[in-house]
């Protein structure tokens, strides 16, 4: 029996994903700064048009994103990766091979999974022993000034129930990961 995937809703801004690729042959290329702060960029640049843009880390032979598609996911994916690579060949004059084909996600269920996702997203610089504390790597939604979009949308009613542990009137961003984050 052959299991086929299931089809994705096309623009559905309730579904949100956490999404890793990963570097040709896991190459170490965002070692170099350089490489890494043009991602970013390239990252930053479909905000907004592509999705939002809700967590992110990139590791030097990988990244991890927590994306609410505007479009499809597939499209949201190939804006990222593909549009790094065609950056890289203008701007860095690289015509290497830079991404494996495909990519992995995950959908969200609901917030819960949603915090679990932003906390792996946390942890990965610290657990590869990049920094102590996630707020430390310049290359993770963590450090402080990186630009992101708020928590989704079709999360904030379960988010304001009593219980989630943040005081009134606080941020939603800050009510749904704070705590876990300033203690790692």
């Amino acid at each position: 029996m052959t299991h086929l995937r299931p089809r994705r809703q096309q623009n559905d801004p309730n579904l949100t994903y956490f999404v890793t690729s990963q570097t040709w042959q896991r190459r170490m290329l965002f070692r170099k700064s350089e490489w890494a702060d043009l991602f970013l960029q390239t990252l930053h640049s479909y905000r907004s048009r592509a999705y939002l843009l809700h967590e992110y880390v990139l590791m030097p032979e990988h990244f991890h994103v927590l994306i609410t598609p505007l479009v499809t996911l597939e499209r949201a994916v190939q804006f990222i990766k593909g549009g790094f690579s065609f950056r890289v060949k203008k701007e860095l004059e690289s015509s290497m091979e830079i991404w494996q084909p495909g990519f992995s996600d995950h959908r969200i269920r609901d917030l819960e999974d949603y915090r679990i996702h932003v906390e792996y997203v946390y942890r990965n610089p610290v657990g590869k022993g990049l920094v102590e504390r996630a707020i430390e790597y310049p290359y993770c939604s963590a450090f402080p000034g990186s630009l992101k979009d708020e928590v989704p949308q079709w999360l904030k009613p379960q988010a304001v129930r009593p219980g989630i542990g943040a005081p009134e009137g606080a941020p939603l961003q800050r009510r749904v990961v704070s705590d876990a984050f300033t203690k790692a």
